[in-house]
C-alpha cells in the first residue's frame, strides 16, 4: 500500500507541498505553496479537497500567515495573521475540517509573545495536525476493515482516499486496511459528477495500490445493488451534525438505495469532522460554478438557455446510516454523535 503523503511541510523549502487534483490522472504534479493566496485559490479549486486535508491545510494556512504577515508592532501582526486564516476559512463553507484546523493553530497562538513565538508555535501545531491526522485515517481504517466480510465488494462515492487526508484516507482507509488484513476487497467506484472525483481520483488511488476497482457512472449504482453485486456502502463525511451527514452531492441517493436493499451504510469519519450542536437545516451547502455541470474539458453539453443547479454537498438523514467508524470506534443505531462526542473527550 502506497502511504507515502498527499500534503505535508517541506521545511528545506518552507512550503506547503500537494498533489494538485484537479490534473489527475493525466498529470501527477506536486505544487509548492507559500502564499496565502495561493493556498485560498488551492481550496476554492478544488486542488486540495476533503475534509481532513482541508483541516490539514488550514493548519499550514495560518502557519504561513505567521510568516507573510508584514513587519509591525506584534498587535498589528496578530491581527493581520487572523485576518488571513478568515480569508482561508472563507473558501468552503460546508466541510466543518477547515475551520477545526484554523482555530486550533489560532487556539494555540494565544500563548505567543512575539513574532517568532508564534511562528515556532504554528508549525508545531500544524505538523500536530498533520502526524494525527495519519494516525485517524490508520485508526478509522482498522475499525472499519473489521466490519467488511472477508470477501466483498464495497461501493464508494466521491473520494475519502489519502487525496483527501494527509495520507491512507477515511473511506479508503477501511477498504485499504481491510485488504492488508488479507480481506479480499473488490470496489465498485461511482464517477461522481460534476467533477469525476471517484473516476479520476479514488480509481487513481485504488489501481496505483493493486486494489481491484471498477467505475460505474452515479446512475448505475441503484442497479448494481438490485443485482447483489454490492455488499456495503462506504463513503466519507465533510460535516456530521446530530441529525445528518453532510457528504458529496450524491451521497443521500445511495444512501437511500442501500436502505431499500438491505446493505449496510457505513460512514467513515474522524471526530474533527463531527458538528453535533447543528442541525441539518442550519448548515451551509456550498454552491458552485455553473461551468462545472455544462462543461467536461472543452465541450459544452449544456446550452446558454438552460439553467444549471450544482450544489457540492448533500444531507443523509442520520437514520439512513448503519454505522459511523471513527477513530476511537464504531458508533451504531441509535447514534447520539454528542453523546459519543462528549465521551470521547472527557478521557
Amino acid at each position: 500500500m502506497d502511504t507515502s503523503p498527499t500534503l505535508w511541510w517541506d521545511s528545506g523549502k518552507d512550503c506547503l507541498c500537494y498533489i494538485e487534483q484537479t490534473l489527475l490522472p493525466g498529470e501527477y504534479r506536486i505544487i509548492e505553496c507559500r502564499s496565502i493566496d495561493r493556498l485560498a485559490t488551492a481550496i476554492r479549486r478544488l486542488e486540495i479537497r476533503g475534509a481532513p486535508a482541508l483541516g490539514v491545510a488550514g493548519a499550514y494556512g495560518v502557519a504561513i500567515a505567521t510568516l507573510t504577515a508584514p513587519e509591525g508592532p506584534f498587535s498589528g501582526f496578530t491581527e493581520r495573521v487572523k485576518q488571513d486564516a478568515e480569508r482561508i476559512r472563507s473558501t468552503r463553507p460546508t466541510a466543518i475540517n477547515l475551520g477545526w484546523g484554523i482555530d486550533r493553530v489560532l487556539a494555540s497562538l494565544e500563548e505567543a509573545r512575539s513574532r517568532e513565538d508564534a511562528q515556532s508555535i504554528a508549525f508545531r501545531e500544524a505538523g500536530a495536525i498533520a502526524r494525527e491526522d495519519t494516525a485517524c485515517c490508520h485508526a478509522i481504517g482498522r475499525n472499519g476493515g473489521a466490519l467488511l466480510p472477508d470477501r466483498c465488494t464495497v461501493l464508494t462515492h466521491c473520494n475519502a482516499g489519502a487525496l483527501a487526508c494527509s495520507s491512507w484516507g477515511t473511506a479508503l482507509g477501511v477498504i485499504r486496511s481491510a485488504a492488508e488484513a488479507g480481506k479480499d476487497v473488490k470496489v465498485i467506484a461511482c464517477e461522481t459528477r460534476p467533477l469525476l472525483q471517484g473516476a479520476r481520483l479514488t480509481a487513481w488511488e485504488l489501481a496505483r495500490d493493486g486494489i481491484d476497482v471498477t467505475v460505474i457512472t452515479d446512475s448505475m449504482a441503484a442497479h448494481f445493488m438490485r443485482s447483489g453485486a454490492i455488499d456495503a456502502v462506504v463513503v466519507g463525511a465533510d460535516r456530521i451534525t446530530h441529525d445528518a451527514v453532510f457528504n458529496k452531492i450524491g451521497t443521500y441517493m445511495h444512501a437511500v438505495c442501500a436502505r431499500h436493499h438491505r446493505i449496510p451504510f457505513y460512514v467513515a469519519a474522524p471526530l474533527s469532522t463531527f458538528d453535533p450542536e447543528k442541525s441539518e437545516h442550519n448548515v451551509e451547502i456550498e454552491e458552485r460554478g455553473r461551468d462545472e455541470v455544462t462543461t467536461m474539458g472543452t465541450r459544452v453539453y449544456i446550452p446558454d438557455g438552460a439553467k444549471v443547479k450544482n450544489p457540492a454537498f448533500d444531507a443523509t438523514p442520520m437514520d439512513l446510516v448503519t454505522a459511523i467508524i471513527t477513530e476511537t470506534g464504531v458508533l451504531r443505531q441509535p447514534i447520539n454523535t454528542r453523546s459519543h462526542l462528549s465521551r470521547t473527550t472527557s478521557h
